[in-house]
């Protein structure tokens, strides 16, 4: 049987890389290419969708695979990928299509939008760290999957403060400074981990009051908002500390709270006080511009070129029927020198398209320009709006899917 799985492993790869090479000669001829109807062929069609931004639906009958791409041209400054929240909040679902719509009604010119972390269905809470439009909404060290084979934090997409796209395994890195020191933050608005002692920090973005906690000596110290200085978020600490968990949190403000014998340490800091919050992640090189954009995947495809899925089980703890069965996919990845972002759908379970395996996933990013690349979301997540329609086709019997957030491209004025 393992011989067999290998002739047809062996087999896909071949079938994925005959793929890619068909859809690059496509592409050269695709200005060319009508729209397409019902064909018996591999086809392209492609689209301007505005200056900087094609779409393309590719089809590929010996997979079978019907492939949605997207590529956005990123020195274009007219050009902005926006991370979005489901409903603005930090927990709720939300329709792709009426997430653009959404935006749209605000005036915004939406010209794409893709599904992208992993989510959980009962609350619609993202699994991985959250920077929207340069806020931190969300900070963890360790991924919150209930999937994964071992505890570990994923790899995420972020853009920093320049535009410049970036991929790694970034870890929440947050302090709190005062004048008789620093406490080092867990997590910002998340549970904590389990273990002995730790502070966590509550924005208004988690809701009207902090995460309970009835197994540990706590200390909830109450935060006002006092401006910002380059990265660093300042308050005052406002207000009694409080010695139980699930406290209010102010309206603009925030709520400190310590665990264990930190909570000694929260207490500590005295009424009327100044404190600087620095947010930000590690990796991060010296004098590096601060993160605009962060969201997760699940797990990386490709590493400096390189197909990394078989390693992604031991890495990022994947498992097995979701990397080796196909499924409906979503992939982002971005080229060699930075330029090109590639957003990418494939259709499943399906007749017409059956779904990619993660490495098969890898070889077409690659052969599409990626050089680095990060699987989203996929199954009946799977969905990409181009302009102000649905173009790939969600395999959910129900249609598409209410999500967790968006990745959503816009067009602005120049800059």
């Amino acid at each position: 049987m393992s011989g067999q799985g290998d002739r047809r492993d062996a087999e896909r790869g071949v079938r994925a890389r005959h793929f890619a090479r068909v859809v690059l000669a496509a592409v050269a001829a695709a200005t060319a290419a009508p729209l397409l109807g019902a064909q018996v062929a591999d086809s392209v069609a492609t689209r301007a969708v505005a200056p900087g931004v094609t779409h393309q639906r590719l089809v590929r009958l010996a997979g079978p695979w019907v492939v949605n791409l997207l590529t956005v041209d990123l020195r274009r400054n007219d050009l902005a990928l926006r991370h979005v929240r489901a409903l603005d909040r930090l927990r709720g679902r939300e329709k792709i299509s009426a997430i653009a719509a959404r935006l749209a009604a605000t005036g915004a010119e939406v010209l794409a939008a893709v599904n992208a972390d992993f989510f959980d269905l009962a609350t619609g809470e993202n699994e991985n760290n959250q920077v929207v439009d340069g806020e931190w909404w969300k900070g963890v060290k360790v991924t919150g999957s209930p999937f994964d084979t071992f505890d570990n934090v994923h790899t995420q997409f972020a853009l920093d403060a320049l535009g410049r796209p970036l991929l790694d395994r970034f870890v929440f890195d947050g302090e709190v400074r005062g004048a008789a020191g620093a406490v080092p933050l867990l997590a910002l608005n998340a549970a904590r981990a389990p273990g002995p002692e730790g502070a966590v920090l509550f924005t208004a973005r988690f809701g009207g009051a902090t995460a309970r906690d009835t197994a540990n000596q706590v200390a909830e110290a109450p935060l006002l908002a006092a401006g910002r200085r380059a990265d660093t978020l300042l308050y005052v600490r406002r207000g009694a500390v409080r010695a139980s968990s699930g406290g209010a949190i102010p309206g603009g403000g925030a709520v400190l709270a310590g665990y264990g014998p930190r909570a000694a340490r929260v207490a500590a800091f005295a009424e009327g006080e100044t404190l600087a919050v620095v947010l930000g992640a590690s990796p991060r090189a010296p004098g590096a511009a601060p993160l605009a954009l962060l969201v997760g995947g699940w797990p990386r495809l490709l590493a400096d070129g390189a197909n990394v899925v078989e390693r992604a089980a031991s890495v990022e703890g994947t498992i097995s029927r979701n990397a080796e069965v196909r499924h409906p996919r979503t992939a982002i990845g971005f080229s060699r020198d930075s330029t090109m972002l590639v957003l990418v759908t494939v259709d499943g379970r399906s007749a017409r398209s059956a779904g990619m395996t993660l490495v098969e996933l890898a070889g077409l990013m690659r052969e599409l320009g990626a050089w680095q690349a990060l699987n989203f979301d996929g199954g009946g997540s799977t969905t990409m709006v181009v302009r102000d329609a649905i173009v790939n086709t969600p395999s959910d019997p129900s249609g598409e899917r209410s999500v967790g957030n968006a990745l959503v491209l816009v067009r602005r004025a120049p800059r």
